[in-house]
């Protein structure tokens, strides 16, 4: 699920799709551009879909719960790009660490307070990713997450 109407969105979706096609999977896009979207979205998914990967946006997060119950009522496990969203229901997300992110960026603006020129400080990409799972969720979706796959996790939510 992604809000189309979004230029972060459309790229997001652009690499997921290029990602599924080297693992051969299908992806079904569900294209949203308001809350008033989302309903019609999953009536038009029906059973295209063995999961549901959304895009964390403005839009997505303001209608988390939403999204949530939709994908429940439909069986459908979900995966985000933020722990935030597993934290309110979603099944796991794989993602950068927020917080080590925001705390480089202090060390980043220490060093600008400093002296050091913003244009002289390299573009960096996250390096701590966090794998999260919501337990809760997994059963009530009658899902059975292998050992291994739990031992790898970051957090698991009871």
């Amino acid at each position: 699920m992604a809000n189309i109407g979004s230029p972060i969105g459309v790229l997001e979706m652009s690499d997921v799709e290029a990602a599924a096609r080297t693992l051969g999977i299908e992806v079904a896009p569900l294209e949203i551009r308001r809350a008033e979207d989302i309903a019609p979205a999953f009536a038009a998914l029906k059973a295209r879909a063995d999961v549901l990967y959304v895009l964390g946006d403005a839009l997505t997060a303001a209608n988390l719960t939403r999204i949530i119950t939709f994908s429940h009522t439909a069986r459908l496990p979900t995966i985000f790009n933020a722990r935030d969203f597993v934290q309110a229901g979603g099944l796991m997300s794989y993602a950068p660490n927020y917080p080590a992110q925001f705390r480089r960026a202090a060390e980043l603006v220490d060093k600008i307070l400093r002296g050091t020129k913003p244009g002289d400080i390299p573009v960096e990409q996250p390096t701590e990713f966090e794998l999260v799972l919501n337990l809760t969720t997994a059963k009530a979706l009658g899902l059975t997450i292998p050992e291994s796959f739990l031992l790898r996790a970051d957090e698991v939510i009871e």
